[in-house]
């Protein structure tokens, strides 16, 4: 069973960018047919797909946040990253990292806020 862990800054402040890290642990992030992905829920709302880094490489982003989003790998250090562009308080959130066998991470509250 995976294991995933989301780390980065609890903080972001307006137009900056927000950049998160995804560590996997008991599996590869290589691993075939592994889609890892990153979900956000804003106060108060439901979930929100933001995008995927497939077990090849491929990306695959939300239309609604495809012009503001890179997700990226490393595959020495076994970890996936997200960055979101140009945030705004609207893009306060918990992120959470998961793969589509149904493994989550514990999630990390960012706040957007000068």
């Amino acid at each position: 069973q995976v294991q995933l862990q989301e780390s980065g800054p609890g903080l972001v402040k307006p137009s900056q960018t927000l950049s998160l890290t995804c560590t996997v642990s008991g599996g590869s992030i290589t691993t075939n047919n592994f889609y890892w992905s990153w979900i956000r829920q804003p106060p108060g709302k439901g979930l929100e797909w933001i995008g995927y880094s497939s077990y090849s490489g491929n990306s695959y982003y939300s239309p609604s946040l495809k012009s503001r989003t890179t997700i990226s790998r490393d595959t020495s250090k076994n970890h996936v990253t997200l960055q979101l562009s140009s945030v705004t308080p609207e893009d306060t959130a918990v992120y959470y990292c998961a793969t589509n066998y149904g493994s989550w991470g514990q999630g990390t509250q960012v706040t957007v806020s000068s």
